[in-house]
């Protein structure tokens, strides 16, 4: 269905109050000129804790249909209102329909125009709301917040926000103001709860690989209001892997970066974070140094400021790629006696390795794989946490010389396999007899001589 028709199918529907089945499976955007701002809208899951799973004893979730509108999104000065679609609100408010509208401004979401382009080009657009309680607060009347997370299938862009509702005015035709009924919120003339960015964090990185005693860079960053400078903030990084957390490194600074108001305290060495770059451009990123094994993980940025606290995920993955050798690098074929050629794929990561053995005879321009592929070791493990594995190919006896016998090994640290080859050469002479007739031809030789 085109943007077009689904905002007319959309304007039909409210008209009738059916609003709820066709906007929640859409997304679309209203774009403003003179702005360079446009609206995004977001087909999102709201999460309920609903109590606890029996076995489990956790918590269990329901999720109910929202959806979120982003206003003001900075855009490009290349869109033009001919690519981008309005967003038309329901012309009758539905306290049953959970529509939450943002004021996204200030602070700005980084790298939101990402959002603009995710329907066009088919990705998913990961959306969850829930609601959220700052720290040390209490159930009272004020402010009601949510948490929201959104990411973009294929794209490097994740961000958590905190939203914080805003006042409602007064119904200026005297009647009263709705409450949507799931939330308990009140509702604008427009039918939506009203919200602004209170907090946010985000990363432009959801996943990174990096070889082994090499050097990587988490990204992370955040966004707040309008906060006194003599604020603390805290950024906490830990890694969690195979059901095991632990600390890496916790920095507590304030935004103005006074003089000894930075604490730092790291877990592993050559972890480590800028210092000023956290006080003047909000950037947690963490660097880490000769990379290990032990590294791999999944690491949890959490940045604490004033009553908020919000997190961003990174896969760290370590891909070592594996050094190919063969046992032979000369192999001179012996039609006597049985010939091994073994091919050595050693110090790799992770464990997954793939080894085929391939031949070609001259005039041949791709190698067939051969039909029987020899045995292979069991996977060695080093002291560093790499592996190292070898096969083992009995030279077949249809083997001829001119044949060139070539070991592949396919890895997910290698863009495209590694071969290693050798050529069968023709044998050389039985020096036995290359002796014999050497002194018969010298004997000769003299005996002509003395003649």
């Amino acid at each position: 269905m085109s943007f077009s028709i689904l905002l007319r199918t959309l304007k039909e529907a409210t008209d009738s109050k059916m609003t709820l089945g066709v906007i929640l499976f859409g997304y679309f955007v209203t774009f403003v000129s003179a702005e360079g701002v446009a609206d995004v809208v977001l087909s999102c899951a709201l999460l309920d804790e609903g109590g606890l799973s029996g076995m489990a004893g956790g918590a269990l979730f329901t999720r109910t249909q929202a959806t979120l509108v982003l206003r003001d999104v900075a855009v490009s000065s290349d869109q033009t209102e001919e690519t981008l679609t309005p967003f038309i609100p329901p012309s009758v408010p539905d306290p049953d329909f959970i529509l939450l509208e943002v004021k996204v401004s200030s602070p700005e979401i980084p790298n939101a125009e990402m959002l603009l382009h995710a329907d066009c080009n088919e990705q998913e657009v990961m959306c969850e709301i829930s609601r959220y309680f700052p720290r040390g607060s209490q159930e009272t009347p004020g402010p009601a917040y949510f948490m929201v997370s959104i990411s973009v299938e294929g794209e490097e862009f994740s961000t958590a926000l905190i939203l914080q509702t805003l006042p409602v005015e007064k119904n200026h035709s005297g009647g009263e103001t709705l409450i949507q009924n799931k939330l308990g919120l009140p509702l604008s003339q427009s039918g939506s709860v009203l919200t602004e960015v209170a907090f946010l964090v985000f990363s432009g990185v959801k996943s990174v690989s990096g070889p082994l005693r090499s050097d990587v860079l988490l990204n992370c960053g955040f966004r707040q209001q309008e906060m006194p400078s003599t604020q603390e903030v805290v950024i906490e990084w830990r890694r969690q892997h195979r059901g095991q957390g632990q600390k890496v490194l916790e920095m507590k600074t304030r935004l103005d970066d006074a003089e000894g108001s930075t604490l730092v305290h790291t877990e592993r060495p050559g972890s480590a974070m800028d210092v000023p770059l956290v006080a003047s451009e909000n950037n947690a990123s963490m660097s880490l140094t000769k990379l290990r094994i032990s590294d791999e993980g999944t690491y949890i940025c959490t940045v604490s400021i004033g009553l908020f606290h919000a997190q961003q995920v990174i896969q760290l993955h370590i891909t070592q790629p594996p050094h190919v050798s063969l046992s032979e690098q000369k192999l001179v074929l012996n039609t006597k006696t049985p010939q091994m050629l073994s091919c050595h794929c050693s110090k790799y990561y992770p464990l997954d390795a793939q080894m085929e053995w391939l031949s070609s005879s001259t005039g041949e321009t791709e190698p067939t794989v051969l039909p029987h592929q020899g045995s292979l070791t069991s996977h060695r493990l080093h002291g560093d946490g790499t592996y190292s594995l070898t096969s083992h190919l009995p030279l077949p006896s249809s083997i001829t010389a001119g044949t060139t016998i070539t070991c592949r090994v396919s890895h997910a640290a290698l863009s495209s396999p590694l071969s290693v080859s050798v050529l069968v050469e023709h044998p050389e002479p039985d020096s036995y007899w290359f002796f014999v007739g050497l002194l018969v031809i010298t004997v000769l030789f003299f005996y002509q001589v003395m003649r």
